[in-house]
């Protein structure tokens, strides 16, 4: 089975189950598949959802959290030099770039809820969501790429490319 029937299977009843479940702290659970699966799911229909939203809406109008001038101002602060049209893994994990992250990620616990959490990010922010072009990073990874990415230009791509399509459906 492919992971989008798998993330499919779990239904309404399994949705309900995993926001309860990824509600606990991390330290509440060993390695259950079950439960991998769940954050999976949810890790997935954020990256859709996010996704569809720069795919619709112009990016430069796009207010991700109520400190979205905090993250941004930070992020240039601390990675300004970092390439964000296409990301480099090693910039986001190797134990040097960890090194810079985790008190750039520690700064924003109680200001960006669920700040350490898991999600999807694109390497290529001209590209979809796809096994090769997406890396696990946390909330706060996300959120300063992709308001960087939005304030900057960046994603104008994936949106002038939906936009320009659906002229073209129409006409």
């Amino acid at each position: 089975m492919d992971l989008e029937g798998l993330l499919g299977s779990l239904g309404a009843g399994g949705a309900v189950s995993a926001a309860g479940a990824l509600s606990l702290p991390a330290e509440s659970y060993g390695n259950d598949p079950q439960l991998e699966m769940m954050w999976a799911k949810k890790a997935y229909d954020h990256a859709e959802i996010y996704f569809n939203l720069i795919s619709s809406v112009d990016p430069k109008f796009l207010k991700l959290t109520k400190v979205d001038d905090q993250i941004f101002t930070e992020f240039k602060k601390t990675f300004g030099d970092m390439n964000i049209n296409v990301l480099n893994p090693e910039d986001l994990k190797s134990e040097e770039a960890k090194q810079k992250w985790r008190p750039f990620c520690l700064q924003f616990d109680g200001i960006v809820e669920d700040y350490n959490y898991g999600t999807l990010l694109r390497l290529d922010c001209q590209k979809d969501y796809t096994e090769e072009n997406t890396i696990f990073a946390t909330r706060i990874q996300f959120f300063a790429v992709e308001i960087s990415r939005n304030r900057e230009g960046c994603n104008n791509a994936v949106y002038e490319s939906t936009s320009k399509s659906k002229n073209e459906k129409q006409s």
